[in-house]
């Protein structure tokens, strides 16, 4: 398309990420001088002549190999639009991913990439816990479609991602598929448990495959600032831009970010199923890219201040920070490898239970109760009963989800007036 502008230097220096939120992929000369993008509202787009609408489609759908320097022209808002691919484009620095592509929502993210990844009788393998609607997706609607789904837990002193790799892929063997994915949620919604992906990736290395299964993180709570997974061998990133990336609480999206190869088999997938999202969101997202540095470090700030209070409350039994001073040693170590900062949501666990969760909760004034995360305003929710309603009994004990655990997204407010809400409210349980 015409409308990138996508210089990444400056002499001979190399812009940072920050600086390229503020007019990488779009030249303003293209759009009336416009400072910033228009909205795209569009369907369709008018082509110059039957000839370039031909070449646009058999690059859509896979017809012929795109030309190296060919940009995909512009068609029809389900396959592309130009706010869509500004957005793609800033996203893609952040990670340095060949490809970036935006979604209706997180779950279509995921659910796309993973449709796009697997077929019958391969097998899917994946950390637990995880977000609620992955888990639905995993437990429930895979195995419908004859893909077998296996949770791997390491937070009960079970058996860790890396031994139940090969076992994964000769069951899949055995059933006459393949090991489609190996999916990974770090830090783990709502516990902040850890998962090293370095270890994960040598350990789909090492089963010595021609096309080794992809490393498919998501990396919702900590990214794109705090955790870098392509650096510790990722293969996919996925967000949900809800969070953090869109900032603001008021709008829905999610994105996938990877290798060009695997981009090309979930962008085939997003264009069928339609999962795409709009013109106006990715204006919305493509506005909120310029700020989220000074968000999630302000936010951070914050939560680390909150943490370094919160910790040995006499109402608290424990604060679940990623790599935190109360996880193992072996938290510790992996945080210190993977990770530049802990980020802004972390978790307390009550003396008590649901009944001393709910006075707490029910007693904030500043905290806002709902679920999501990642937002300029703190929120606070309970996830056993909430994201994570689903699981059963067993899976939460497996888990560390139990009836007294509170899960905090913490804003960009002042720092006192949230302890103080806090204190009052833990004063009530």
């Amino acid at each position: 398309m015409t409308y990138r502008h996508r210089a990444r230097t400056l002499g001979n220096r190399t812009l940072a990420p920050e600086t390229l939120m503020m007019g990488f992929g779009y030249d303003p000369a293209l759009s009336e001088g416009s400072i910033k993008p228009p909205v795209f509202q569009t369907s369709t787009f008018v082509f110059r002549s039957a000839e370039d609408g031909k070449r646009f489609f058999e690059v859509a759908y896979g017809l012929r190999e795109k030309d190296p320097e060919e940009a995909l022209g512009l068609i029809y808002s389900r396959i592309n639009n130009p706010n869509l691919e500004i957005l793609e484009d800033r996203l893609a620095v952040w990670d340095a991913a060949d490809k970036a592509l935006v979604f209706s929502s997180g779950m279509a993210a995921i659910s796309t990439t993973i449709l796009a990844l697997s077929r019958p009788n391969d097998v899917v393998i994946y950390t637990a816990p995880a977000y609620g609607g992955t888990e639905y997706l995993f437990d429930r609607i895979l195995p419908r479609m004859v893909v077998e789904t296996i949770s791997v837990s390491e937070c009960d002193g079970g058996r860790t991602l890396v031994d139940a790799i090969p076992e994964a892929a000769a069951r899949a063997a055995a059933r006459g598929g393949r090991l489609a994915a190996v999916y990974v949620e770090t830090p783990a919604n709502p516990t902040n448990q850890l998962i090293d992906l370095r270890a994960a990736a040598d350990a789909i290395r090492a089963l010595g495959q021609a096309e080794p299964p992809p490393l498919v993180v998501d990396n919702t709570f900590l990214g794109p600032l705090w955790q870098k997974p392509f650096e510790h061998g990722a293969d996919l990133i996925l967000y949900s831009l809800t969070k953090y990336v869109g900032g603001h609480s008021d709008l829905i999206a999610g994105a996938c970010l990877g290798r060009a190869d695997l981009m090309g088999r979930v962008a085939e997938m997003r264009t069928i199923c339609g999962t795409i999202t709009d013109a106006h969101t990715a204006w919305l997202l493509t506005r909120s890219l310029e700020t989220l540095q000074i968000r999630m470090e302000r936010s951070q700030q914050n939560a680390s201040e909150l943490v370094r209070r919160l910790r040995g409350h006499p109402k608290i039994e424990a604060v679940l920070d990623a790599g935190g001073a109360e996880s193992s040693a072996e938290q510790q170590a992996i945080f210190s490898r993977q990770c530049s900062g802990a980020g802004s949501t972390f978790s307390l666990r009550l003396k008590g239970g649901e009944a001393e969760a709910f006075r707490m909760l029910n007693a904030l004034q500043l905290f806002k109760l709902a679920v999501s995360l990642g937002g300029t305003e703190s929120l606070v929710s309970h996830p056993s009963s909430t994201t994570h309603s689903d699981y059963t009994a067993e899976a939460k004990a497996r888990c560390g989800i139990g009836d007294n655990l509170v899960r905090l997204s913490v804003g960009i407010e002042n720092v006192e007036d949230l302890f103080a809400d806090l204190s009052q409210a833990l004063d009530a349980v």
